[in-house]
């Protein structure tokens, strides 16, 4: 090319002087353009797809067929990630991954944590339960609903067995996540929406519903602090108490972390809408957590609350989790929603931080529901 703007120079000293400017102009923008992306190249490298999640549940009686036709539907829905409730069952949670590879689809073990109703082991030993400021267990006088069997998290033996269930589905070859539920205390405060339901009013912590009182907490947290729980007028103020319990949860997801990293998967976790919010109704601030990802349960119909408030509780986690690992999907509650609500709650989570929805459940979507979730992203 230097050899032609020789001969051109002797031809035009002017366009010998313009084609050389333009010459050196196309270089350093070639050189620029290799070293520096501009604004445009930044922003669609920072961009990540929007991602659609689905919760479902899985028992062993399923068949090949139901199970094909069920992630199928996802797949040709524009669902990206199915979390999957086995009841920790591993040997069920690896026999649904084909299906998942198949249609493309991610894979996560979806587990009951602190909770677990009917779980054989757990039943065998009364002691790893969950006891209230009253003196009741969870084993045998269970809060709210009968599959309310919330174990103690502070007992090595109880605490142990969560973290070898996490493990179990953690090895399962092909599984994207190990994803946490109803890691938490029992509720203090139901949702205002379903207070109706219980007949109840809770205009504060009552002693019915304030859990661990066992004596392994009570020792613990005695030897810490050197003051007994049992002995508070009112619990509720005692920060030292509210935090030891805080920090109980957090210590099983920040152990469950390890696991699953170890076993080359991620760690996610179904959670209360927004932290501050999580923390008063069941004692779980989880952006304090050493996650992968969170999928707030932002149904905004549990707490009488209008379809913006999606967007407004999605706004509050997104802006708690800055400068954290952590990404937040927000979760919605499909039932209750028509096709525009339906939209408008995609909208509010994507405009307010969240890199993708999940929807529960799976099975609950209706045909207009699937064509809203099916054609967003097209």
């Amino acid at each position: 090319m230097m050899e032609n703007l020789k001969q051109w120079n002797k031809a035009s000293p002017a366009l010998s002087k313009y084609l050389i400017f333009s010459f050196c102009f196309l270089v350093l923008l070639a050189c620029n353009s290799n070293n520096n992306p501009t604004k445009t190249e930044k922003q669609s490298i920072a961009i990540k797809p929007f991602k659609f999640w689905v919760w479902t549940t899985v028992n062993s009686e399923s068949s090949d067929q139901d199970l094909n036709e069920e992630f199928e539907r996802y797949s040709k829905n524009g669902i990206d990630a199915v979390l999957v409730n086995t009841n920790a069952d591993a040997q069920l949670l690896a026999r649904l991954v084909p299906f998942a590879k198949k249609h493309e689809l991610e894979i996560h073990g979806w587990m009951f944590t602190v909770n677990r109703p009917n779980d054989p082991i757990a039943e065998q030993n009364p002691e790893w339960y969950a006891v209230s400021w009253e003196g009741k267990s969870c084993y045998d006088e269970p809060p709210y609903v009968g599959y309310y069997k919330w174990l103690c998290p502070t007992r090595t033996a109880s605490r142990n067995h969560i973290l070898n269930l996490v493990e179990g589905l953690a090895k399962v070859e092909g599984v994207a996540s190990v994803h946490l539920d109803y890691i938490r205390y029992s509720d203090i405060f139901l949702p205002i929406g379903l207070l109706p339901k219980y007949n109840l009013e809770q205009n504060h912590e009552k002693p019915e519903f304030d859990f661990c009182y066992c004596d392994v907490c009570l020792e613990e947290f005695e030897k810490m602090h050197h003051k007994n729980p049992k002995d508070f007028t009112n619990p509720a103020i005692d920060m030292e108490w509210k935090n030891f319990r805080l920090n109980k949860v957090k210590a099983i997801v920040d152990d469950a972390y390890e696991i699953a990293h170890a076993n080359n998967k991620n760690l996610t976790a179904a959670v209360f809408p927004y932290p501050e919010m999580a923390d008063h109704m069941v004692r779980q601030r989880w952006d304090k957590w050493s996650v992968d990802a969170v999928l707030p349960m932002i149904y905004h119909n549990f707490y009488n609350e209008e379809i913006d408030w999606i967007g407004y509780a999605t706004k509050q986690g997104y802006e708690d989790l800055k400068g954290k690992n952590t990404e937040l999907h927000t979760g919605v509650y499909v039932p209750s929603m028509n096709e525009k609500d339906l939209k408008t709650a995609i909208e509010l989570a994507r405009d307010n931080g969240a890199s993708g929805v999940s929807f529960f459940d799976g099975n609950a979507i209706t045909p207009q529901q699937w064509n809203v979730i099916g054609n967003y992203q097209k």
